[in-house]
């Protein structure tokens, strides 16, 4: 169709301009070419589950779900291998057509639902062929996946914890006009929810759940209650994106970004400088996590649009190398499954943000030293001056003993018999 306009178009206006019409159809592609891409980055979250619990009074109990709560279903497995599917059309030439150990890495929380859509998704991208075929009619193949135990995880899953100065912010925020006025606004419906679900304190922090039960049980067919009307679920699906805004926003954003979703952007700014500056096999880095972590990095990145990431959402990095040596970073963001992933663009900075200018704007967000930064006033006392206590103790227990060392050794040097002395010092003294 476009060489149908360009004829067209040529025709029209004579013989001149078409000549400079192909000459610019052959030099933008040309252009186009001379930028090359060096590195990804991936971060997507899970695909479709079960709830991870049930309200009080929900009719629909663990047993109702094939492998229990939390646990990703079918759906998800499909959501994943096509997004799988949908990554290899896009970096096809990219990346190997067969797995290569030393191309990518993934990485993922150590929960069944993530481990298992990085499964479900590098069995669409990464189906077997020739040599690594190991069964007859089977087109998939065992990849290794990467994780952290649950209780050491410090990369993705958000919000981190302990941080004290973190949890004094979310305090902060619970006194802010914006969380004071949502909760009197929605006084009266959180109590209906409370009622009608069973759970004694509803508030603006603790609704998702609710929400996140009745849209499962709804996306896998199962009766609602009768409350659970289409204006109730829009209003529980809104208070559920407010809570998001509360993890990562409202007060002091820049402030919770370098204690949560700072701390996945410095990783990841570090990987893509590495790409940029050394010679690597590695051209794919893949997390799985969570809709909370990607949050948590869209609000560090101040690209969030405030709605929950669907299931097997990704946000992607790709590094590219200009024609001119200098490399620059392209964000996109796959929200919806089969549809083309969308730019996304990092304020005060073009599309193809110069890598340089994308360190230097995210710099603010991203923490020196996380633990110190972590420290309240109160806890530095708490823990300053303990410590320092316990060391004067100890400075002057050692001085106490090396006194009484010293006052011991000049007691024995003078009760000690003449004859013990040096007796050639002792004759060259007397008269």
């Amino acid at each position: 169709m476009e060489g149908a306009r360009r004829r067209r178009w040529s025709c029209a206006i004579g013989p001149l301009p078409l000549l400079l019409s192909l000459f610019l159809g052959v030099a933008l592609p040309l252009a186009a070419q001379a930028r090359s891409l060096r590195f990804v980055v991936l971060l997507y979250r899970h695909g479709d589950r079960s709830p991870v619990r049930a309200y009080p009074r929900d009719p629909y109990r663990e047993s109702a779900w094939p492998q229990g709560f939390g646990q990703l279903s079918q759906e998800g497995m499909r959501q994943h291998w096509d997004l799988g599917q949908a990554l290899r059309r896009r970096y096809d030439g990219f990346l190997n057509a067969s797995y290569d150990r030393q191309e990518v890495f993934i990485r993922s929380t150590d929960f069944d639902r993530t481990l298992m859509s990085a499964e479900a998704n590098l069995a669409g991208l990464y189906p077997p062929i020739g040599r690594q075929v190991f069964y007859p009619n089977l087109t998939w193949q065992p990849i290794p996946v990467h994780t952290v135990p649950d209780s050491v995880e410090r990369l993705l899953k958000f919000p981190l914890s302990p941080c004290p100065r973190y949890e004094q912010l979310q305090n902060e925020t619970r006194q802010s006009a914006e969380y004071v006025n949502k909760t009197t606004q929605n006084m009266e419906f959180l109590k209906m929810v409370a009622k009608m679900t069973g759970i004694q304190d509803v508030s603006l922090e603790s609704v998702w759940s609710v929400y996140d039960t009745l849209f499962c049980e709804n996306a896998h067919k199962m009766l609602l209650p009768e409350w659970a009307t289409p204006n109730v679920m829009a209003q529980l699906k809104e208070l559920k994106d407010f809570g998001f805004e509360f993890l990562f926003g409202i007060h002091k954003r820049g402030e919770k970004a370098r204690l949560q979703g700072g701390v996945l952007l410095s990783q990841i700014r570090k990987n893509l400088t590495f790409a940029a500056n050394t010679s690597t096999p590695h051209k794919m880095l893949i997390y799985s996590a969570h809709d909370t972590t990607l949050v948590a990095l869209q609000m560090a990145l101040n690209v969030y649009n405030g709605r929950q990431p669907p299931y097997a959402s990704c946000h992607i990095f790709e590094l590219y190398q200009e024609d001119d040596g200098n490399f620059s970073v392209d964000m996109f963001f796959r929200n919806e499954s089969g549809a083309e992933p969308y730019h996304l663009q990092l304020p005060d900075c073009e599309q193809h943000c110069p890598l340089l200018k994308f360190l230097q704007l995210t710099e603010p967000v991203i923490s020196q030293d996380w633990e110190k930064e972590c420290q309240t006033a109160s806890v530095m006392k708490d823990t300053v001056f303990p410590e320092l206590i316990v060391i004067l103790a100890v400075c002057a227990s050692i001085l106490f003993l090396l006194t009484a060392l010293l006052l011991t050794v000049l007691f024995r040097m003078k009760s000690q018999p003449p004859g013990y002395r040096h007796v050639s010092n002792e004759g060259e003294e007397q008269p």
